[in-house]
């Protein structure tokens, strides 16, 4: 006998006791990766599973997000307040504590296929239980696991006009396809549970994502305990980071397509695109600073320079905030649309969105509709928004209020009425985001909850299956992903890059997982497929680590994510290496090109000495100028420091904790070795603050007035980094 489904309940241990009742103490429950997982309803359980040994309860999920604590006391002093105030009135995912602390009891495992970057390098049972899979396999590899619980955080319809419908919102991702799933397996005989947790602050976004409440068993209502959504704060963006935002800005097309990640790269980017839209003149100026198109040609012949007149259109696995800023500033408008034999029209010009009786002959030229048109042609150009929405069929006529119009488009009376009565506008149903899942800053989430109905008809949250791939799935064919996502620019993150074109972006030479695949080899892969689409790989060209500077272009590792036969653009803040088709020296020479040029003499010795670079190269020297004071001065060629702040899309931090935080970091760099660390304690034993200058910084750090040695040790070390980043003659905001 079927069971009820859609059952609403108000008392989350009763929701626990369902689950139970319906699939037993052995419950493997699969959560959406970030912000769609049910903390209420997950806490429940797991409480449940301690308190009951009999219970097996195996997580599988992605991502599982915790506020931050900080390791040394400086880093808890720091962040204590703030946590309080960004994550006071959210509860605690109780699982992922007790995996960040290894207190998980021994009956319930947790299995991810994505961390936060670096947060489980050194936990060893995450790296055991870690499930390595590309974001478009993640529904497959649950299914294996043997999920037989499926539990997500929604929104409710009935505050949105669509009562009996609750909405996927931030993670349709990959429960738009588990759905169908589960339901095959409980037809097969299967005990399954699906688990809904509304909470009313979380958006209601439509399209795909909206689906019958009834396709979930049991449904938790308690309003009263509805939760702020877990915020993202923005991280600053560095000026090497804004310089990699730059030149990725130069390598898009107008009228194409965008898909970014998240972080400050990503966000550089955003706001380099934003900037060459609405202060194309000092985008220029920089643009031309650094010579783009001469140094680099692939900017010239695959980018832009202009405004974006036609738009970009999104299509990321990820909605990042920086979508929405991008739709504010006039950039991403491109609409597409669910229909290819029109999008394909659109794009070669033969139709525009604007609608005319001329319209209705491309239509008809191309066998789209009939003439005399028919029932199903009305019905579909009415959909489209090509006629009236009040248009109907009847009688073989078109009908409008008191106008009858024939549909013969050869009869020049019947054309004459239906232009002046019966034509719509503008095309009507048009996408300008597909995303599959999105987590970000609260001001992110107010700004989608207090979108028009407009604005939010143009987001298309849906199955990353859809977005990540080009085959053909039930929200459409891979005919009319292509012809959507013309001059597709598909730009993530990597750690290192291998001479020989290999991108290192989820994991160490020795085994560890420092996040996930994700859908990274995805989209790369996808670039090549597609006509005029290109894979960009941007990284820092060094970073630090333990006390020293090392390179992100590196001759070999003994790991890699994206192979070298998917090498396509590579960027530093050195510039762009167009690596696609080009052969192995070309690719040494282009990489060694934007690295850092502290390392790039020995870089190109081990290419000569591996026969990969003629050994009679020498580095040129053009090459030889790429240094951190490079960085800076090309980002204030147009005569505007503030042209590229840290924060330009706001930021969560007081001004002191930018302070504070700053200073922290340099403390931390200076003290990534042993040595390093026992100069900055004998630095910091001498430092004072005579004046009372930075009292109001100790006073947020409660180091104003310290007890003991280790509080006073501790005072010093702040009053160090302070003196270092932000001597006592700048007391304002810094930036970065």
């Amino acid at each position: 006998m079927a069971q009820e489904s859609g059952r609403r309940l108000n008392d989350v241990e009763a929701c626990v006791d369902e689950v139970i009742r319906r699939v037993g103490k052995n419950v493997t429950l699969g959560m959406p990766l970030g912000l769609g997982k049910p903390v209420r309803f997950a806490n429940a359980l797991y409480e449940r599973a301690k308190a009951d040994p009999e219970i097996k309860l195996h997580i599988v999920t992605a991502l599982s997000l915790l506020a931050p604590k900080g390791g040394s006391s400086l880093e808890k002093r720091f962040l204590e307040p703030f946590t309080k105030r960004l994550y006071g009135d959210i509860p605690e995912l109780a699982y992922a504590r007790a995996v960040s602390s290894n207190t998980l009891p021994p009956n319930v495992t947790v299995s991810e296929f994505f961390f936060k970057a670096g947060s489980y390098l050194n936990n060893r049972s995450q790296q055991r239980h870690y499930v390595s899979s590309n974001y478009t396999h993640a529904v497959r590899d649950l299914m294996a696991q043997g999920i037989n619980v499926v539990a997500q955080m929604v929104s409710p319809g009935d505050r949105s006009g669509e009562p009996g419908r609750v909405s996927l919102s931030c993670n349709p991702d990959l429960t738009l396809d588990l759905i169908p799933l589960m339901r095959e397996r409980e037809a097969g005989g299967q005990s399954v549970a699906l688990v809904a947790e509304l909470n009313r602050n979380l958006p209601y976004l439509g399209h795909h994502a909206a689906v019958k409440e009834t396709d979930f068993d049991v449904v938790f209502e308690q309003p009263s305990t509805d939760y702020p959504l877990f915020s993202a704060p923005a991280l600053a963006i560095s000026p090497e980071d804004h310089l990699i935002g730059f030149y990725a800005s130069t390598l898009l097309r107008d009228g194409g397509t965008l898909q970014v990640g998240i972080g400050s790269l990503g966000a550089a980017l955003v706001y380099s695109t934003i900037l060459r839209h609405t202060q194309n003149d000092d985008w220029q100026a920089v643009y031309q600073h650094l010579d783009v198109a001469g140094q680099f040609p692939v900017a010239a012949t695959d980018g832009g320079t202009g405004t974006f007149e036609e738009g970009l259109y999104g299509c990321s696995e990820m909605m990042v905030d920086g979508f929405l800023y991008l739709m504010q500033a006039g950039v991403l408008r491109r609409q597409v649309y669910d229909n290819a034999d029109l999008q394909e029209l659109i794009n070669t010009g033969e139709l525009s969105e604007s609608i005319t009786i001329e319209s209705l002959d491309v239509l008809r030229k191309h066998q789209l509709i009939d003439s005399p048109l028919r029932a199903r042609d009305v019905s579909w150009l009415v959909s489209v928004g090509v006629l009236k929405g009040s248009v109907e069929f009847r009688g073989g006529r078109l009908v409008i209020g008191e106008h009858s119009v024939e549909g013969n488009l050869d009869n020049p009376d019947a054309r004459q009425a239906i232009a002046a009565y019966l034509l719509g506008d503008r095309l009507r149903g048009g996408i300008i985001m597909h995303g599959g899942f999105y987590v970000g800053p609260e001001r992110f989430y107010q700004a989608l909850r207090e979108m028009s109905e407009e604005q939010r008809s143009q987001i298309c949250m849906t199955s990353v299956n859809y977005i990540n791939q080009l085959y053909d799935h039930r929200y459409g064919n891979q005919r009319l992903k292509a012809s959507q996502r013309v001059h597709g620019r598909f730009i993530n993150s990597a750690m290192m890059y291998t001479l020989n074109g290999a991108a290192v972006s989820d994991g160490l030479d020795d085994g560890r997982v420092v996040s996930g695949v994700g859908g990274q080899y995805n989209f790369v892969a996808m670039a090549h497929e597609l006509p005029g689409g290109r894979s960009i790989l941007t990284m820092r060209a060094t970073r630090k680590s333990g006390g020293e500077t090392l390179s992100n272009i590196v001759f070999n590792y003994a790991h890699c994510t994206i192979p070298r036969h998917l090498r396509d653009i590579v960027i530093t803040e050195y510039g762009i290496a167009d690596l696609r088709g080009q052969s192995d020296e070309q690719v040494y020479l282009r990489l060694i090109r934007i690295a850092d040029s502290r390392f790039q003499p020995s870089l190109l010795k081990q290419a000569q000495k591996a026969g990969k670079v003629d050994a009679a190269f020498r580095l040129p020297d053009s090459w030889c100028n790429n240094t951190p004071d490079t960085v800076r001065g090309a980002l204030s060629a147009p005569g505007r420091p503030d042209l590229f702040p840290a924060f330009p899309f706001g930021c969560d931090f007081t001004d002191d904790e930018l302070r504070l935080g700053k200073a922290l970091k340099a403390l931390k760099a200076e003290t990534g070795s042993r040595r390093g660390k026992l100069r900055v304690i004998l630095q910091a034993i001498r430092a004072r603050d005579e004046q009372g200058i930075y009292r109001p910084l100790l006073e947020r750090m409660d180091l104003a007035d310290p007890k003991g040695l280790k509080q006073t040790l501790d005072q010093r070390l702040v009053m160090h980094g302070l003196q270092i980043t932000d001597p006592p003659t700048n007391t304002g905001k810094t930036n970065g």
